[in-house]
């Protein structure tokens, strides 16, 4: 029998991505994210995205969480991820602990490898290497908040070498997930996965459960795992409202990801809920719909994201507040005591 999931922390993810100019994007993620907040949510956790604003909305995460750092004062801020290829890992270093310092040590450091070929051009750099530009931009960024000498023999002020304890691996593969455990780093795993041409019928369980069992097999003895597990999550008041809105945004999606070269089974709606890994419906669908992926029972913190329906503002606020009061706690998940989190707190904001 499947054990039954029940997770520690309950985050909101977003990739910045509502259908509006980006000053609208990046207030209205805000508002999305105070939200959350209010509602008792433990992390948000924003997107590094360059170039593509189909992919993401966002190039600058450490900017806008230190805007969102004066807007919440409860609420764990996350990475997720920064593309660490892409970046000088010093300044990483440097930004994070600035943000952490003025969020009141808030900050959770995700981080990758990135995606997009064309990403890396865009930096003179060249996408082929990107593993080991991350193995070695990942040991001078934890050198560097450690307080190590950095090249020239200097030292970071500030410091915050806790910050070590709060960094994030990203990754689809199962080394990642080994890597990630030997450094005692936390695991992020996504709401969805490309499937193998060979098995494109690959549950999301197939693909992710191989890379926890590598992460908790490599990670030290005595250390806690950390494990966010993203999911799409769409909440709404009917079935009928949650398709219709599931409808638009994911045939506005499998049209992208057939122009990259991905394959997706079938072209009902039922198919794309399914290919894209999609938990969409009432807060009693979604509960339903939740148990049944197996490798939740296994995460410390869920991350609920509405991406690729990628509904208008209003759902996507009251899909927050569904998914706070009616499925989350469905799970053994309560929001912080002193944290008002009833619908009627949104008149009052």
């Amino acid at each position: 029998m499947t054990p039954s999931p029940e997770f520690q922390r309950l985050a909101f993810f977003t990739r910045l991505l509502d259908a509006v100019p980006a000053a609208e994007r990046y207030r209205l993620a805000a508002e999305q994210i105070a939200h959350a907040e209010r509602f008792g949510f433990d992390t948000a956790w924003v997107a590094q995205h360059h170039f593509h604003e189909h992919e993401g909305g966002l190039p600058s995460p450490f900017v806008f969480l230190g805007h969102l750092a004066s807007r919440t004062w409860r609420i764990r801020l996350g990475t997720g991820i920064v593309t660490l290829p892409l970046e000088l890992p010093v300044r990483v270093a440097e930004d994070a602990i600035v943000l952490d310092l003025i969020s009141g040590g808030r900050l959770e450091l995700g981080v990758g490898n990135g995606g997009n070929p064309t990403a890396f051009a865009g930096f003179e750099l060249d996408g082929e290497h990107r593993g080991d530009l991350f193995e070695r931009n990942l040991a001078r960024l934890r050198g560097a908040l450690k307080g190590d000498p950095i090249p020239g023999g200097d030292t970071l002020y500030p410091q915050k070498p806790d910050l070590v304890e709060r960094i994030w691996q990203a990754t689809f593969s199962v080394a990642g997930g080994a890597r990630a455990g030997r450094a005692g780093d936390g695991l992020m795993l996504s709401r969805t996965q490309p499937r193998p041409v060979e098995n494109l019928h690959a549950t999301l369980a197939e693909l992710q459960d191989p890379i926890i069992d590598a992460y908790l097999a490599a990670l030290p003895a005595g250390w806690k795992p950390r494990i966010v597990g993203s999911r799409s999550v769409f909440v709404a008041e009917s079935r009928a409202e949650a398709l219709r809105l599931a409808d638009i945004g994911l045939r506005t999606a499998v049209r992208r990801f057939i122009d990259r070269g991905h394959l997706v089974p079938g072209d009902k709606l039922a198919d794309l809920i399914k290919a894209f890994d999609v938990h969409v419906g009432t807060p009693e669908e979604v509960v339903a719909s939740l148990r049944a992926d197996q490798t939740l029972a296994r995460v410390t913190d869920l991350a609920v994201q509405v991406h690729s329906i990628d509904p208008p503002h209003p759902s996507i606020l009251r899909s927050i507040e569904l998914v706070a009061l009616e499925v989350a706690p469905a799970f053994g998940w309560r929001p912080a005591r002193d944290q008002p989190h009833r619908a009627e707190t949104e008149s009052a904001a």
